[in-house]
């Protein structure tokens, strides 16, 4: 059961720093389906960068680097949905999609191409992180804590006051709600939007190095991350858009999610005798049922996935 609490954590904490990057991109009036390939890109520059710093690094240096690593990659790929959505008015789903395959793809494509240089026997999209990984996780009395968890609270807080109590927040939703009015007031919407979907890269990369780490020392870039960027699309939409509802759903979806990762060490769950595959499909399965009861009391912002023109009314 203590497993199931680290995973059920660790997920969660995946989840709600996704969804959060998902939630201030809506807020700002566009849909980020890339958030899927923001992981993977994030997730690459992450792990690469452990790989590449020295092992002697102090602990705090090394988590501090490869974090601000993994952002910059991250937000410098979210960066093209921005600049096709906003400034060319571009299909924010299609631009979305196209992120996310050709996110994969590339993280692919570079790390075999540096792990061919380095020894050309080596083809593999693989990159290993055994020493450094001991910086993220701190071993109390069996249970693995994960500075992950601190990241993800401080996100937490931070999407919640930045939102709510802050003057560029509400000027953010405001831009998500009727950019047309906010406009009318002197402020500046495709700037907003930019920042919306900047911020969205800064969570999706912190997200996608969370996951890699979260149970692991190496990761084969060509797996992706297994559709945990819809899964956090259906939490944010769970959660109304809300922080500290997104915080509640990232926790049911996150135990769902870990229970395929432990139902083994769980006595009653192994009588059951049922295939792991079901777990495994649970969260994804959750997932459908709870939008399809949730849907149609959802309230999203209203400008959402509507490319911001001066003339409208």
């Amino acid at each position: 059961m203590l497993l199931l609490v680290q995973y059920t954590l660790v997920f969660a904490s995946v989840l709600l720093l996704v969804a959060l990057g998902g939630c201030f991109s809506e807020h700002s009036g566009v849909i980020n389906l890339g958030l899927e390939g923001i992981m993977v890109i994030g997730a690459m520059s992450g792990a690469l960068a452990m790989r590449a710093l020295p092992d002697d690094l102090p602990a705090i240096l090394m988590i501090l680097l490869t974090l601000l690593i993994a952002v910059a990659g991250a937000v410098i790929y979210s960066s093209l949905l921005a600049f096709a959505c906003i400034n060319f008015k571009a299909d924010q789903t299609l631009v979305g999609t196209a992120l996310n395959l050709l996110g994969t793809a590339a993280a692919t494509v570079i790390v075999k191409s540096l792990n061919r240089a380095a020894n050309p026997d080596n083809v593999s999209s693989e990159v290993s992180y055994i020493s450094e990984k001991k910086a993220f996780i701190v071993n109390i009395n069996g249970f693995e804590f994960s500075w992950f968890f601190v990241v993800a609270i401080i996100a937490l807080t931070v999407a919640f006051v930045v939102l709510y109590k802050t003057k560029f927040g509400l000027r953010l939703m405001a831009c998500g709600e009727h950019p047309q009015a906010a406009a009318s007031v002197g402020i500046n919407v495709i700037k907003m939007r930019w920042f919306g979907v900047l911020i969205s890269g800064i969570y999706g990369g912190l997200g996608g190095i969370c996951y890699i780490m979260s149970g692991v020392s190496q990761w084969k870039f060509e797996y992706g991350v297994a559709g945990f960027g819809f899964l956090a699309l259906a939490v944010m939409i769970f959660g109304q858009w809300k922080p500290q509802r997104i915080a509640l759903a990232a926790l049911l979806f996150g135990f769902f999610r870990a229970l395929s990762n432990v139902y083994t060490g769980i006595d009653f769950l192994n009588a059951l005798n049922i295939p792991g595959a079901i777990y495994n499909m649970l969260p994804y399965i959750i997932s459908l049922i709870v939008l399809a009861f949730t849907s149609k009391s959802s309230k999203a912002p209203k400008a959402e996935g509507i490319p911001y023109d001066r003339g409208m009314r």
